[in-house]
């Protein structure tokens, strides 16, 4: 006679305790963010703004008129709206009814836009005085990008690094030398006879490439060939990368000559593609950029491409999660390493190059200001994986954007602002990322046994 075991009639309930966490966190962000876009909504005494037009590549509040003036906008409404969806996404999270997967993730996009729609909107109400003197609201994604795309690239040469195994404290010196050599490229090419101011500019982007693959190569030799502490050798390598800019210029600086034939480079301009950028919303924002904007769109299809669909991408992963089961099947683990270190470099190089031919021009000393450093925190918060560390590098960039334009409106809060790209950082990591675990080899060096 054989027993039946029935289960019981609420084990289909049993819940796993990371869901349960998953739930608590979703309950107490959207808590907030309805209290606070509350508070938004109700403490506005005047709820008119001026939208304008970026003045550099049009923009998302673009006036359609002839006059480009401008418009007077009651907000009330996109304030309503947007305590409405963080109230909705507080329900279904209190009831358990977020979905998991791509629409979960469509809940999390929508709370996030609703609060950040809110919470910029709010910065630029109750101004007193002349409307006509007012601080007019534009979007800030254009120059988020352009701002992200520095922290954007030296993130890709991170992922490229520690996925073979070679932790990259050195993208900071990756992003400086690569900024001067491609202000100096840049500035040499433009004295050639004949030479188009942009086609110099975008040699300077060669200049950068050489400037961020010598600083891995020595990378490579002291972690890969000598086995030295990859930490170490990092922040060595920044160091060295920081006082030798600085050395060269302040050599050049006061020097008009100096600065006419080395620091003194066009900037890229922008392009738009046809077509592309007369899209709604995301064509100018997107696809009205500059030429080392675009070559970011393409290195993060590429990176991701060679690392997860690649057979190359499969050793490289192979070599950083368990270099001597590599080995034994064949693949050459150091070589492999020194591939993937390199890579990153000509990444981080042109990183460097849009700090100068892509953004400012002429070489600052310590111009790069922590943005490698940001780089290889977006690499930890994307789990080592080349979209979600983009994903992160542009959260910064849109931070400082943010930063940036908030500052016009209340300068006396400025130093409040700078923080916030850091303060989200440490609330997401600390929320939401949690435990994260790098490439099993990460920093380890391999001796063939």
């Amino acid at each position: 006679m054989t027993a039946t075991i029935t289960a019981p009639a609420d084990a289909a309930r049993v819940r796993d305790r990371a869901d349960v966490q998953r739930q608590i966190k979703l309950v107490v962000v959207a808590v907030v963010a309805v209290a606070l876009l509350v508070y938004f909504w109700l403490s506005t005494s005047d709820p008119h703004v001026l939208f304008g037009a970026r003045q550099a590549a049009g923009g998302w509040f673009a006036n359609a008129g002839p006059s480009k003036q401008p418009t007077d906008v009651d907000i009330t409404l996109i304030q309503v709206v947007c305590v409405v969806v963080a109230a909705v996404t507080l329900v279904l999270a209190a009831v358990n009814r977020v979905p998991k997967g791509w629409l979960g993730g469509v809940v999390y996009v929508l709370l996030g836009a609703a609060f950040f729609v809110g919470f910029y909107l709010w910065n630029f109400v109750d101004q007193a005085g002349d409307p006509g003197k007012w601080i007019t609201v534009v979007e800030p994604f254009s120059q988020g990008i352009q701002y992200a795309t520095p922290m954007v690239l030296g993130a890709l040469a991170g992922c490229l690094c520690e996925r073979a195994g070679v932790i990259n404290i050195a993208i900071e010196g990756q992003l400086l030398l690569g900024a001067f050599l491609s202000a100096a490229a840049a500035t040499l090419a433009a004295h050639v006879h004949g030479m188009p101011a942009q086609l110099g500019s975008m040699l300077g982007m060669v200049g950068g490439i050489l400037g961020g693959v010598a600083i891995s190569a020595l990378l490579a030799l002291f972690a890969i060939r000598y086995q030295v502490n990859q930490v170490v050798v990092g922040v060595v390598l920044t160091a060295f990368a920081t006082g030798l800019t600085a050395f060269f210029y302040g050599q050049l600086r006061g020097n008009d000559s100096a600065n006419s034939w080395l620091n003194n480079p066009v900037l890229l301009t922008n392009a738009g593609i046809p077509g592309l950028d007369k899209i709604p919303f995301v064509g100018k924002i997107l696809f009205d950029q500059t030429v080392i904007v675009y070559v970011m769109y393409v290195a993060i299809a590429a990176v991701w491409f060679a690392l997860f669909q690649t057979r190359w991408g499969l050793r490289v992963r192979a070599v950083g999660e368990h270099p001597t089961a590599a080995d034994t099947v064949g693949i050459k683990v150091n070589r492999m390493r020194w591939a993937a270190v390199l890579l990153g470099g000509v990444v981080a190089g042109l990183g460097g190059a849009a700090l100068t031919v892509g953004d400012t021009g002429p070489f600052q000393q310590d111009m790069s200001a922590g943005k490698g450093f940001i780089a290889l925190a977006a690499v930890i918060m994307g789990r080592w994986h080349p979209i979600w560390a983009t994903c992160a590098a542009l959260f910064f960039g849109m931070m400082v954007s943010l930063q940036i334009q908030f500052n016009q409106v209340h300068p006396a809060a400025s130093y409040i602002f700078q923080a916030m790209p850091y303060v989200a950082v440490i609330v997401a990591v600390a929320g939401f990322i949690g435990r994260v675990r790098p490439p099993a080899a990460d920093g380890e060096p391999y001796v063939k046994q």
